[in-house]
């Protein structure tokens, strides 16, 4: 599908800002990392993204590579982040391919809403098998080549459910949170070396898959009380996230190393102990046996 530039990028970034880059973007098909994706290849960089779904893959990869003549963008589907050995083939064909790494995203993510007591064991492992080994798999088999260039950069799509802790959200939170630990590892063993190693924290972004899973209807419209929760009074878009991406592998963060920014509006000042969009559910009531809930 193809989008208007002003959905993903800001008009303030100048053309070929990222001539001759080459950005390896595990979750490269989703709702955010795509457009991540794009906004770099718009300004100049090429671009391989991974993910499971061969035709999902295949596709997006297609249409990024439309927003610029010339581009090459690869897509290398069936291959789970979970996987070392597919993800070290994937990084060695992308810097075969397209000549190198520059910029890596580790986006690849697993989520769904589920309270502890029903949350089993197989559950939590798999998300944190997706986000959290997913990631490790990614810097491991992708370092050997970013070490090469001249401008190394790796960002990680995390998020801020584990600041405070988010009721329904404990897998994520925990995954998140090693995710974070795993971005300052890298910025202290790796910054010496050349290698910036940053978070982006998406808060509540209209549009993506994750709002639609946590946010319910109230989600997908721009005016709602969830909305106003938040203290820039609106939702995120994917643009904002992009933007960032750019800022961050840009010259103009050249100086920003073991960072976690949170592009949320503000609104992990004010995360509520529970906030699920218009699901139904009443904090804390749906944790408390029925009799003492309505207390």
């Amino acid at each position: 599908m193809s989008y208007p530039e002003s959905h993903y990028l800001s008009p303030v970034w100048r053309d070929g800002l990222f001539n001759g880059k080459v950005a390896f973007i595990t979750g490269g098909n989703g709702t955010i990392c795509s457009m991540q994706a794009r906004a770099l290849v718009r300004l100049g960089a090429n671009a391989c993204i991974i993910g499971r779904n061969v035709e999902k893959t295949d596709k997006a990869a297609k249409d990024i590579a439309a927003v610029r003549p010339g581009a090459k963008v690869i897509g290398i589907g069936a291959c789970d982040v979970r996987n070392a050995e597919h993800l070290k083939n994937a990084a060695d064909r992308c810097a075969k391919e397209l000549g190198g790494i520059d910029y890596v995203i580790a986006g690849a993510a697993g989520n769904f809403i589920s309270p502890l007591e029903g949350l089993s064991p197989n559950a939590f492992k798999s998300v944190m098998d997706i986000d959290v080994l997913g990631t490790f798999n990614t810097i491991k088999a992708t370092l050997p080549h970013v070490l090469k260039s001249p401008t190394p950069r790796i960002i990680y799509v995390s998020a801020t459910f584990h600041y405070t802790g988010m009721a329904m959200q404990s897998h994520v939170s925990a995954a998140k949170a090693a995710v974070d630990s795993l971005m300052a590892s890298v910025a202290l063993e790796y910054g010496p070396r050349g290698v910036n190693s940053n978070v982006i924290a998406p808060g509540a972004i209209q549009g993506t898959e994750g709002m639609d899973r946590l946010g319910g209807e109230a989600g997908k419209k721009a005016e709602s009380p969830l909305a106003r929760q938040i203290p820039s009074g609106k939702y995120g878009t994917v643009r904002d996230i992009a933007d960032a991406t750019v800022y961050l592998f840009s010259e103009a963060g050249n100086y920003v190393n073991g960072h976690a920014l949170v592009v949320d509006g503000g609104g992990w000042r004010r995360q509520s102990a529970f906030a699920l969009g218009d699901s139904g559910y009443k904090y804390p009531d749906v944790f408390l046996p029925e009799d003492t809930a309505k207390l």
